[in-house]
């Protein structure tokens, strides 16, 4: 079973089956039946066996040229295949309301002599999640190949007739005729047949592949049939699906073709990283499976919802926020709080402890939603989920700074009394106050304003820092032994605890490292104005010590390791809200080209870009990264911004 690819080019899916696939066309993952939950592929390819020179081509081949592209205004993805005398036209795309996948291939001889081939197609299955303990089996009275693993079964077949089928190593793959006379092995490879007749010069044939997900034989077959059915017609009932959810999209009036073309991409985005189930987002799909460089991203986050609701509002599709909301009430722990992250299902997932900014991100993200719709059932529905969470926060405040207790930061590196998680919890406190008011429970309001009141007062006392011109990162940073000693000896104040089992825990006083998050003060969490002279002079020191040296952007924190240390779109896009909601419109528009010149060539946005090569590096496409995106364009549309930012830029010229 070979590595899969790290970088994603290109989804499709329909909110139960999540595909990622490279710009060359090859497949590399198909979650299902869940978006995030069974891998049930290594990979799927396609290529043909040239006769004349005798040789097999995959069109994922090196060789070949490839133009890759969705079509407007759907999740319809398309892949062209250039080699010599040869082109081939991939299509991608699952149908909206079964869990199938159709791939068209559409194969033209461009030279002035008649040619033939035979097209293949592989299938490397990890079905269930597991490359071994599988079947494949083709059977001849329904032409289909069924490979299944328990209750997971995958139905590849073709309105086309299949001429030929192997079931076994790919090695062979190669050969004109392999068909060694088995037709079930339990082994996760197998590849069909389809011989063309021969090819005219300037002709095309073509062929389509339909992959079935299903939990038993006659459910797969059933959809197969179905698509036979309805095979001429298949790419436009999708079409028209994708058209009317853009349809209801709101519009802004900000930014040229391309920003709408990322908008409406970011808009297809959401609806295909959003769980068809349980009506949650992931904050993307999976691209590090074995945890080799994170923690995995195929969850659902309190954190990143906070920012993806936000935006979904924005977008104009209040009823998908309503439903989120509504299923993760469900998930709230006994004692009031979130975990980290779960499952599309509800499961907790693999987590390294509390993160108190989730539990103010889903309580903030509430009471913003409800500001947004006006939706009194909704705030009825969720009034016992947001009494419970803010009992919980209230309680979880260190009672010697006001701030919330240590947990794990924003990026899930350090723990200790960080600054994005006292404003996350803030907003948290400060909406779970109003909606209190609103039920007429004003003993809460009052309460949860005052441990609001009280955040905010240990931020401007506590946390901001004259010496150093900006707010610190964090109080009370738990550190390693050797780093407390260190910087105990250059002067740095510090203190040793110990747990219940006797073992020391070392503390710095102070965090004082450059971190975007601060500006989490500002936007969205609104401890802080816009025009705060500590929140300016925060803002400054973050472009100063964060813009990165080689290509622009806007990085973490300086001395950032992941993945290279590289800008984040959601970083730069932070920045330049920040910069709108400070009356400097010009410095705000400058930062959000640069994200629109680093999207892929699909309009897709990635987590990073890698700063020495301006590639898109990392996760992709990352929902936040969207979703700051679509808020982005939301503030900077406001009518204020087109003359100001007119103004600005002929004072610059």
């Amino acid at each position: 079973m070979r590595k899969k690819p790290y970088v994603t080019d290109a989804i499709i899916g329909n909110g139960n089956m999540l595909i990622s696939l490279t710009k060359d066309g090859e497949a590399h993952r198909l979650y299902w039946p869940q978006i995030d939950y069974t891998d049930q592929i290594n990979a799927q390819s396609a290529g043909f066996y040239d006769y004349e020179t005798e040789k097999t081509l995959f069109f994922h081949g090196k060789s070949w040229k490839h133009t890759q592209y969705y079509r407007k205004n759907t999740n319809v993805l398309i892949t062209v295949h250039q080699y010599e005398n040869w082109v081939v036209e991939q299509k991608d795309f699952v149908l909206a309301d079964r869990d199938v996948w159709i791939r068209r291939f559409k194969v033209r001889n461009t030279a002035d002599y008649a040619r033939k081939v035979q097209l293949l197609y592989n299938s490397d299955s990890s079905v269930g999640g597991r490359h071994h303990f599988q079947t494949s089996d083709f059977d001849e009275n329904t032409d289909c190949l069924y490979q299944y693993n328990r209750s997971d079964w995958m139905a590849l077949a073709s309105p086309n007739p299949i001429t030929n089928y192997f079931i076994g190593n790919l090695n062979l793959q190669a050969l004109p005729d392999p068909f060694d006379g088995r037709s079930v092995f339990n082994h996760p490879e197998s590849s069909l047949f389809f011989d063309f007749d021969t090819i005219e010069p300037q002709e095309e044939h073509a062929v389509s592949i339909y992959l079935a997900c299903g939990t038993n034989k006659r459910e797969v077959t059933d959809s197969i049939w179905y698509c036979r059915r309805e095979e001429e017609d298949l790419e436009e009932i999708t079409a028209e699906y994708w058209y009317k959810v853009l349809e209801k999209a709101e519009r802004y009036s900000y930014g040229g073709e391309r920003t709408q073309e990322i908008y409406d991409r970011s808009i297809l985005t959401f609806h295909l990283l959003k769980d068809k189930k349980s009506g949650t987002f992931i904050a993307g799909p999976e691209g590090d499976e074995n945890y080799d460089f994170s923690g995995g991203y195929a969850y659902s986050w309190g954190r990143d919802a906070a920012f993806i609701a936000a935006a979904v509002d924005a977008a104009g599709y209040p009823e998908l926020v309503n439903e989120y909301y509504r299923t993760i009430a469900s998930w709230q722990m006994d004692a009031g709080h979130w975990e980290q992250r779960y499952y599309t299902d509800g499961q907790v997932a693999p987590n390294w402890g509390v993160q108190i900014d989730e539990t103010g991100s889903i309580l903030w993200g509430i009471h913003d939603h409800y500001v947004q719709t006006g939706d009194k059932y909704f705030k009825e529905i969720m009034w016992p989920t947001v009494k419970k969470g803010a009992f919980f926060l209230k309680d979880f405040i260190d009672k010697e700074t006001n701030l919330p207790k240590p947990s794990k930061d924003l990026w899930e590196k350090r723990d200790g009394e960080h600054s994005y998680s006292a404003a996350a919890v803030y907003g948290g406190m400060m909406g779970a106050s109003k909606l209190a008011a609103e039920e007429g429970e004003f003993h809460l309001a009052e309460t949860w304003e005052k441990v609001a009141v009280n955040i905010k007062t240990a931020l401007e006392t506590r946390v901001w820092s004259e010496k150093k011109g900006s707010f610190l990162r964090a109080l009370k940073l738990a550190v390693s032994p050797s780093v407390y000693e260190e910087a105990v000896a250059e002067g740095k104040e510090g203190f040793i605890e110990y747990n219940q089992k006797g073992t020391p825990i070392y503390y710095l006083w102070e965090d004082d490292v450059t971190d975007i998050c601060l500006l989490g003060l500002n936007y969205p969490f609104n401890v802080f104005d816009a025009g705060d002279r500590r929140m300016q002079k925060t803002a400054d020191l973050i472009e100063a010590e964060c813009t990165s040296a080689h290509i622009g952007g806007i990085e973490r924190f300086p001395g950032d390791v992941y993945i290279g240390g590289n800008p984040w779109i959601i970083t730069t896009l932070w920045l330049a809200i920040y910069k709108k909601r400070s009356g400097k419109p010009a410095e705000a528009h400058e930062l959000f080209q640069w994200t629109i010149g680093h999207a892929n060539h699909l309009g897709l946005l990635p987590e990073q870009i890698d700063k020495h090569t301006a590639e898109p590096a990392w996760v992709m496409p990352l929902t936040w990264s969207h979703a700051m995106f679509v808020l982005a364009v939301k503030e900077l549309s406001a009518e204020e911004t087109t003359h100001s930012l007119e103004e600005d830029l002929e004072a610059k010229r």
